[in-house]
């Protein structure tokens, strides 16, 4: 097998996230936390280009790697249309499809920009991995009450897919043979069914339970009553959906750390709260749990929530009769993305091409 150096670059909602990979090795890993303020000083998340990208440079020039040695670059995919799992080749469509500003506004849009920009001087491949709209689900699963809108997949897939590869081998199984539920808890919150290696169903961000940072589902009645009273615009309405709602909506932080002190403080709003969001998580695990008819395998609780003991044993206190239920903590999307690429590289997997709008399923 060949020597492959590979960047890895995973932007989130308030970060900017890289590593640098030997095979399989990691060779270093930088997370870069943003000022809140200043991204909303952007205009747009496309704007924030030329300050990620510059992030991203000064982190990979203070560890004094020389760039010439890159075999491939892999950014976070983001908001696409609905795609197959897996790799993408960055192309000229999908650039231009991020660049128009017509997707749903994250930060990891930018995955693939960042990717491009850096691999294109470079004449190395740059490539997306598992994208956030990788979309696998059962037709069912699509449809709702309302002709007009179907349901997509958009869920925190890499890290689903790398915890659920990580626990089979744990159980000392091949993922494609085993059924887990695996809620990745985050600044978002998203709740995936896997069936024997595909996600035939998810439980969304705006679907499900609130989150530190988003509102989760909400009463339709009341929220069209919120929207047609005129006390928000818009852009208003997005951002306490997205950014403002759930726990920095009801305590002004999105910080569980704080929010644990404030407990232990004796805080009983900041606890009632607190005690919502896991009855909410483990509500939607159970939600989930039924679309498989089947036993299942295991039930993972994955992303940076998963390493407060507290919330995960409120969690469990709930859910474990229904399966084993496993903490694999951390958002492990660099390394998922590293070793996404790596078995591009390899040919161990093929890239698919993004084609915009005929990519949709």
């Amino acid at each position: 097998m060949g020597e492959y150096f590979i960047l890895a670059i995973n932007p989130g909602s308030t970060s900017t996230k890289i590593g640098i990979y030997e095979n399989e090795k990691e060779l270093f890993t930088q997370s870069v936390e943003h000022d809140d303020g200043y991204l909303e000083s952007f205009q747009t998340i496309n704007d924030q280009f030329q300050f990620r990208k510059n992030v991203v440079l000064e982190g990979i020039e203070a560890q004094q790697f020389d760039l010439k040695k890159l075999s491939a670059v892999v950014g976070r995919g983001g908001l696409l249309p609905p795609i197959d799992a897996g790799g993408y080749g960055v192309n000229e469509v999908m650039k231009q499809l991020i660049w128009e500003g017509c997707l749903s506004p994250h930060a990891s849009n930018l995955g693939a920009l960042l990717a491009d920009a850096i691999a294109v001087p470079l004449r190395i491949p740059a490539f997306i991995y598992d994208a956030v709209s990788a979309d696998e689900m059962d037709e069912i699963a699509r449809i709702t009450g309302f002709p007009e809108i179907r349901r997509k997949s958009l869920c925190h897939v890499l890290n689903s897919k790398a915890m659920g590869r990580k626990y089979a081998t744990e159980c000392g199984r091949n993922y494609h043979d085993m059924n887990l539920v695996i809620a990745h808890l985050g600044s978002g919150i998203s709740i995936s069914a896997h069936k024997k290696g595909r996600i035939i169903d998810v439980i969304s961000d705006d679907n499900g339970p609130f989150s530190p940072e988003r509102s989760g589902s909400l009463p339709a009645f009341a929220l069209v009553d919120l929207i047609y009273s005129h006390q928000y615009e818009k852009k208003q309405i997005y951002k306490k959906i997205r950014g403002r709602g759930g726990l920095k909506g009801h305590l002004g932080t999105s910080d569980i750390r704080e929010i644990e002190k404030r407990i232990c403080a004796g805080d009983a709003t900041a606890k009632q709260v607190y005690e919502a969001q896991a009855y909410q998580i483990a509500k939607g695990i159970g939600e989930i749990a039924v679309v498989f008819k089947d036993k299942i395998d295991g039930i993972i609780l994955t992303g940076g929530m998963a390493y407060s003991e507290k919330l995960t044993g409120l969690v469990k206190a709930y859910i474990a009769f229904l399966a084993p239920v496993r903490c694999l903590p951390g958002e492990n999307e660099l390394e998922a993305l590293a070793l996404g690429g790596l078995r591009l590289l390899r040919g161990e997997e093929k890239a698919h091409i993004f084609c915009g709008d005929k990519d949709n399923k």
